[in-house]
């Protein structure tokens, strides 16, 4: 059966993306340096090389859960031309937005649908979507909110990078008030990341 995780990289004082367009790139490089030379995610983007090491093989086995996406349409327009034609998701891809627009197919088993009735709605079309795998949501800051505060979310998977920012969008916040119980099912750490997982107790 199918788990909703929201997976993301954060600081250690909880940033997982810049507020301003101005902290956008510096704040991204900070919470997400330590995967960009993995040769796993490297792999993913369709490119060689990279490093061979305990958060290579976690990140691909984390990856290789995946059988869909949720995100915002922030991130996917500031995103998409980057991603070309032969996008790293490999999977269908729904993104929460107000603006409508036509399904996108893309290379490598990609596709875009633009979903605007809501989180809850493009939740239930991805764990359709995703055949029995896991869903991710790993972007951005308010989406992945959103799911949490309308208890979507079965699991957190988070990455936390040794760096305090100060300033920025926090991923744990704006959750809806109530309490969210977790239990602990791992925590794995290195000298560039701590990787912690945690099932959301019903």
């Amino acid at each position: 059966m199918s788990k909703v995780v929201v997976g993301m990289s954060v600081s250690l004082d909880g940033i997982a993306g810049g507020a301003s367009e101005a902290d956008w790139w510096p704040v991204h490089e900070k919470v997400l340096g330590w995967l960009f030379d993995l040769r796993s995610w490297r792999a993913a983007q369709g490119m060689e090389g990279g490093r061979d090491n305990a958060d290579s093989e976690l990140w691909a086995e984390s990856y290789g859960r995946i059988g869909a996406q949720v995100m915002g349409r922030n991130m996917f327009d500031f995103g998409v031309e980057h991603w070309g034609e032969n996008p790293p998701f490999h999977a269908p891809v729904f993104i929460v937005t107000h603006r409508e627009r036509e399904r996108v197919v893309k290379e490598g088993g990609t596709s875009y649908t633009f979903v605007t009735d809501g989180i809850e709605s493009a939740v239930k079309q991805a764990v359709e979507a995703a055949d029995g795998k896991d869903v991710l949501i790993a972007g951005g800051v308010s989406v992945a909110q959103q799911a949490i505060a309308a208890g979507l979310v079965d699991e957190l998977e988070l990455h936390v990078a040794p760096v305090l920012i100060g300033r920025g969008l926090r991923l744990l916040e704006n959750l809806g008030g109530e309490f969210v119980p977790l239990e602990s099912t791992r925590v794995v750490g290195s000298s560039g990341v701590v990787h912690l997982r945690y099932s959301v107790v019903r």
